[in-house]
């Protein structure tokens, strides 16, 4: 397990499930095309990129083989988080030809996908680069998939923002409203679940005021202008820490890291991914 996987929970557990179901609703009761090749032809083959990208699946591609045949051989060219250049070799595979054509469209579906994110979020990092800002991910994820596109993420060179509802707490305005109040929403939030994070969403500096005296550890900044911004930080310094989300394209992403908030987080990263361009190439004889 790389050091990436240890800080996203249950990801061992996800990755074995989520291929079941990848398999289940691929391959049904059997693939019937793959029963046009002799039960014990052998073969080779190995997957290469189209295009450039920021690697990510290695373990769902094992995962995938493992379930269909434990005995089938991979042999790995990257690892998760490598830049990769157009038309190279990812993993080679040799054994069961049926095996390899049965697994080849889900193994690189996660791939494609995981890589997609994982590439995404390595042009986020690039923006940030040199400066103290964390580009934070969302909960805008693929369903079944929150933890390993948060794991992609890692892969691409951003950071995690909460996993899911339950590990952290983030308090928008219906919240507050619900709850009687910002300060009234901290307290309770400390109460239900103390040591967790509390983050709160505030549309002025009124209520941002309101977030530090209640004693939130971050505060999203709505719709704030730069000179807001500007003082927001000031009047947060040691306190609490700052987060800007919304639209963010890469150039309001440039002037926000000039800002030095301490935190960026956008849905993007996992939402608007685009599936990198894979090719599998078979070889008859093992």
């Amino acid at each position: 397990m790389t050091p990436a996987e240890t800080r996203i929970p249950n990801l061992t557990q996800d990755i074995v499930d989520a291929v079941s179901r990848a398999l289940a609703e691929d391959v049904g009761d059997g693939d019937i095309t793959a029963q046009l090749i002799p039960a014990g032809r052998q073969a080779r083959a190995r997957v290469i990129t189209r295009e450039d990208c920021t690697f990510c699946g290695k373990a769902w591609v094992e995962e995938v083989f493992r379930q269909l045949d434990p005995e089938l051989e991979i042999t790995w060219h990257v690892a998760d988080g490598d830049r990769i250049g157009a038309n190279s070799t990812l993993f080679e595979l040799r054994g069961n030809a049926r095996t390899i054509l049965t697994g080849e469209r889900c193994a690189l579906n996660f791939v494609q996908t995981l890589s997609g994110t994982a590439t995404t979020a390595a042009q986020f990092a690039a923006f940030a680069q040199g400066t103290e800002v964390r580009i934070l991910d969302t909960r805008k994820t693929i369903p079944g998939l929150r933890t390993a596109q948060k794991y992609a993420v890692l892969c691409g060179g951003c950071h995690n923002h909460r996993i899911g509802l339950y590990d952290a707490f983030l308090i928008k305005e219906n919240h507050i409203a619900a709850a009687g109040g910002i300060h009234n929403a901290i307290s309770q939030a400390h109460a239900i679940k103390p040591g967790a994070l509390v983050e709160v969403e505030v549309e002025t500096l009124d209520e941002l005021k309101q977030a530090l005296d209640g004693g939130a550890d971050v505060i999203m900044l709505d719709e704030f202008s730069d000179a807001d911004t500007k003082t927001a930080l000031e009047m947060a310094k040691g306190r609490a820490k700052i987060e800007i989300s919304g639209s963010v394209d890469a150039a309001r992403l440039q002037q926000l890291s000039s800002l030095c908030v301490d935190y960026i987080s956008s849905g993007a990263l996992t939402k608007h991914l685009r599936a990198i361009d894979l090719s599998l190439r078979l070889e008859s004889g093992a």
